[in-house]
């Protein structure tokens, strides 16, 4: 059941809200604009939290979209399953419970890299009506695998944590060598929880556990539902990106030939951190214009 938690003194804030996923899993989202607006849902990456989505959050708020960041089951604020259940499966499950709680659809999906491939096989499962667009950041059904590969060695490395916060920014300093470095590393503690005098990541190493596919069968499935898509789709990719080449981003409108895409100049993987103005901008214009086509 949906719980408010805070109030926020105006649409700019978000309101901190407690849902439930798939199973009964407790899952941590803010809102941002009018409870009683058209929705948007944003789905991270593995590794990252809600707050990844914060100005894009804002300014849809703004515009009346009542846009809500979900920190996935692992991951942020939310629970870690106790089953270890991190398959997409589970994942798809939490999208509906959450969109139920909110009171059904219409709702745009934005999901960036794990939460991509959540958003796009969330189309092809009972209940996919109700997603009206969708949004993939940096994600195609057949991904770059050393670019993959990256990311996946980035989230294994350093489970001893770190002694201090400013370790961990060296850390995310060399995965990510395009984004100038932060003059505080006061942001990173929202990834960081602190036990026994370390700084650990915030997310159950479980997530990176088996998710019930391999890779190629996993690309095969993801092509059929994108074939199927009729919904608006946009794909953001970011130039710099190792994980969605040029020639993937090509395949998928292949795929999707009424798929939209926008490219930033200025950002890799992550491409909502990298370049967060020209991302909001990029999915604020398509979120408005979606919500009445």
């Amino acid at each position: 059941m949906l719980r408010i938690v805070t109030n926020a003194n105006n649409l700019l804030d978000p309101v901190q809200l407690r849902l439930r996923g798939a199973g009964g899993i407790e899952l941590v989202a803010d809102r941002y604009g009018p409870a009683d607006g058209p929705t948007a849902l944003f789905l991270h990456g593995g590794g990252q939290t809600r707050h990844s989505w914060k100005q894009t959050g804002a300014q849809l708020g703004a515009a009346g979209i009542r846009a809500v960041t979900l920190d996935a089951r692992g991951h942020g604020d939310s629970e870690w399953a106790l089953d270890r259940d991190y398959r997409y499966a589970a994942m798809v499950g939490d999208v509906f419970a959450v969109l139920e709680q909110l009171g059904g659809g219409p709702a745009v999906l934005v999901g960036a890299s794990m939460g991509g491939i959540t958003g796009l096989l969330s189309t092809a499962a009972p209940g996919g009506d109700a997603i009206s667009a969708l949004v993939l950041v940096d994600i195609v059904t057949r991904p770059e695998p050393e670019g993959v590969d990256r990311v996946v060695t980035f989230l294994n490395k350093n489970p001893e944590g770190f002694a201090t916060v400013e370790e961990a920014a060296d850390a995310v300093a060399e995965y990510m060598p395009h984004r100038p470095r932060p003059k505080s590393s006061a942001g990173l503690l929202r990834n960081l929880r602190q036990r026994d005098g370390r700084w650990y990541w915030h997310w159950d190493p479980g997530i990176l556990g088996d998710k019930g596919h391999d890779p190629d069968e996993m690309a095969r499935d993801l092509e059929g539902v994108a074939r199927a898509l009729t919904i608006p789709v946009l794909l953001v990719r970011g130039l710099k990106s190792d994980v969605v080449s040029a020639e993937g981003a090509a395949e998928f409108q292949a795929l999707v030939p009424h798929a939209e895409i926008a490219e930033i100049g200025n950002a890799a993987h992550t491409a909502a951190g990298d370049d967060n103005d020209a991302f909001t901008e990029a999915v604020t214009e398509f979120v408005l214009r979606a919500r009445h086509i």
